[in-house]
């Protein structure tokens, strides 16, 4: 069983996505085109392409296909039936048929980045940080030195722990944070 704040915390884990109200109630959009949203019966709305909406509807029996002026336009299901991981590839799913494609190519690159050879980042500092720093053309703990701590957080995805994890790396290395 999920709730509102998990599917606040998928979204809102995913670049440029913003919170706004619809009636009342939780939506989620990228560059003003809506993504995921809250009904007042506890069900969720997501945007998503027709042959996702089909796999979704195949794997959540209490799902449905949701249609917009006799077009198909997603799938709703009660976020009480849908388990955390699941919601949140269904998120991630929406908000990459809604996003610009070079916001979607952007995050595909940087993931891609994050998992290749090469870089040198502590696998402590976690997936999101890890792929907002690939993201920002930041691979090394040497690119990193060059940043301040304010820089750092001021992505998102990274958080003090990650910061406090790059920090102690690089004085492993003799070098460190500006600021």
């Amino acid at each position: 069983m999920t709730t509102v704040t998990q599917l606040r915390k998928a979204a809102l884990a995913l670049p440029e996505a913003e919170e706004g109200s619809r009636s009342g109630r939780a939506a989620f959009s990228v560059r003003g085109k809506g993504f995921a949203s809250v009904t007042k019966d506890g069900r969720v709305r997501l945007h998503l392409p027709p042959d996702e909406t089909e796999a979704a509807v195949a794997a959540h029996p209490t799902g449905e296909r949701l249609v917009r002026a006799g077009a198909p336009a997603g799938f709703v299901v009660p976020l009480a039936d849908v388990d955390g991981k699941d919601l949140n590839a269904l998120v991630r799913a929406a908000w990459f048929s809604r996003a610009p494609k070079r916001l979607a190519a952007s995050l595909a690159a940087a993931e891609a980045a994050a998992g290749a050879p090469g870089g040198d980042l502590p696998a402590g500092i976690g997936r999101p940080a890890t792929q907002a720093l690939c993201g920002a053309g930041l691979t090394t703990l040497e690119q990193v030195a060059r940043h301040s701590r304010a820089e750092l957080l001021a992505l998102h995805g990274v958080g003090p722990k990650a910061v406090r994890v790059l920090a102690e790396a690089l004085e492993r290395r003799g070098l460190a944070l500006p600021g």
